[in-house]
């Protein structure tokens, strides 16, 4: 079975984590936009949040009937939409002139994009069983490492490349050849990604019933819900919770992270770029291990909360160090890691718990209650920042929800 695996890990794996780097790279280059576009457009610090952080008001609305009319529609080509409808409202904030059309594309892009990332949590339930799974979700969501570690320089080579080119602004040419890529691989998904296991046709029949069995094997531990009990079950919304406490962490840094290189006295756009590329490649290698640990042991709470818990003190030690660049990059490190690993193995959890229409619903409920902290995170971050001309009470504020999370995770959730 070992081999087998490994057969499907190299199909759908590399292709997924393609995907979930175009779609982190769609995500948060506003962070890097900022750094040029406020100034342009006179947002203040509060603008900029609420614009980054609208976003996920449309993700929220839009989540759970996504992710249902996947199952309905199919796995491929309702990820394929999903892709080529993002790219082309991502590309088309270049056009953004005020406050409002930045709010309008930002609140549109959260509405496209709902239903890639539940989906994709979804679609591995269909290939692997619960013991290999926060592995794949660990190797599927490096993808957020990896674009932070491209996309850094990437997005400041850009930036400083382009500025002025037939007249346009660098981080209008960053959404514009940012977005473009999401389109083209969506078009791909199209004709590569099969819907589920019996839709493999480089699978035999032999190797098709072996995966299935494993995974019938599986969902003999699952319960398929109907969706009114899903939506009104203590642990579905507890797990949300504690989600939500964690993304608050994951947003805090990646639409802040160029601002905190910056406030450590780096001011070259291309230089925080390529110096926001450090935490992302630690955090990279600290996701996998961690998963590969996590499905090993067979402990799930105490691989989150640990690494919820490092996430909030390197929070608290960059901010703290702020004013030396060496020390702040460290500790943003150390955060970015520790956040960043708590999620593929927190996905054990409801994956583990849930089947059929049930996940396809809680997964998604559990993400779009969580993620509606992308809009809270920046917002608060921004007004905060406003208010005190400092980023440290923001930071201290996403450190706090980091650590509540871990608490909720050791006391609340049980195996």
């Amino acid at each position: 079975m070992d081999t087998l695996y490994h057969r499907v890990s190299w199909r759908l794996m590399p292709f997924l984590f393609l995907c979930f780097v175009a779609a982190y790279l769609d995500r948060v280059n506003v962070g890097f936009a900022k750094l040029q576009m406020q100034a342009d457009l006179h947002f203040s610090d509060a603008v900029y949040g609420i614009g980054a952080g609208i976003f996920f008001i449309g993700y929220f609305l839009f989540e759970v009937p996504s992710n249902l009319l996947m199952t309905r529609a199919g796995a491929r080509l309702w990820i394929a939409r999903i892709m080529i409808s993002w790219g082309l409202i991502s590309s088309a904030l270049m056009f953004a002139g005020s406050a409002a059309s930045f709010y309008v594309l930002r609140f549109l892009l959260g509405a496209a994009e709902a239903g890639f990332f539940p989906g994709i949590i979804l679609y591995l339930t269909y290939w692997y069983p619960a013991q290999r799974r926060a592995r794949m979700v660990a190797l599927f969501m490096s993808g957020v490492a990896v674009a932070g570690v491209v996309g850094g320089p990437l997005s400041g080579w850009i930036m400083k490349t382009f500025a002025g080119v037939h007249g346009w602004n660098g981080w209008q040419w960053l959404f514009l050849l940012e977005g473009l890529p999401s389109v083209a691989i969506g078009v791909w998904t199209l004709f590569y990604l099969d819907d589920d296991i019996r839709a493999a046709r480089w699978l035999s029949a032999e190797e098709k019933q072996l995966l299935e069995n494993a995974i019938a094997a599986d969902r003999q531990q699952q319960r398929d819900l109907p969706l009114a009990q899903v939506f009104g079950s203590g642990k579905v919304w507890l797990l949300a919770l504690i989600y939500f406490l964690c993304v608050m962490g994951l947003y805090g840094v990646s639409f802040w992270l160029p601002q905190l290189i910056r406030n450590s006295g780096v001011s070259d756009v291309f230089d925080i770029g390529l110096l926001s590329a450090v935490p992302y490649g630690v955090a990279a290698v600290a996701m996998v291990l961690a998963a590969r640990h996590s499905d090993r042991s067979g402990e799930r709470r105490w691989h989150t909360a640990l690494a919820a818990l490092a996430g909030a003190l390197g929070l608290v030690a960059a901010t703290v160090w702020s004013d030396n660049t060496v020390v702040a990059l460290a500790a943003l490190s150390l955060a970015t890691a520790g956040i960043l690993s708590t999620f593929p193995i927190f996905w054990s959890l409801p994956t583990a718990m849930l089947g059929g229409t049930a996940a396809a619903a809680g997964i998604a409920m559990i993400n779009s209650i969580g993620n509606l902290a992308g809009f809270l995170s920046p917002y608060l971050v921004g007004v905060i920042r406003d208010a005190t001309h400092s980023t440290a009470s923001g930071m201290y504020l996403i450190a706090a929800s980091l650590l509540l999370g871990a608490l909720l995770v050791v006391g609340a959730v049980r195996r």
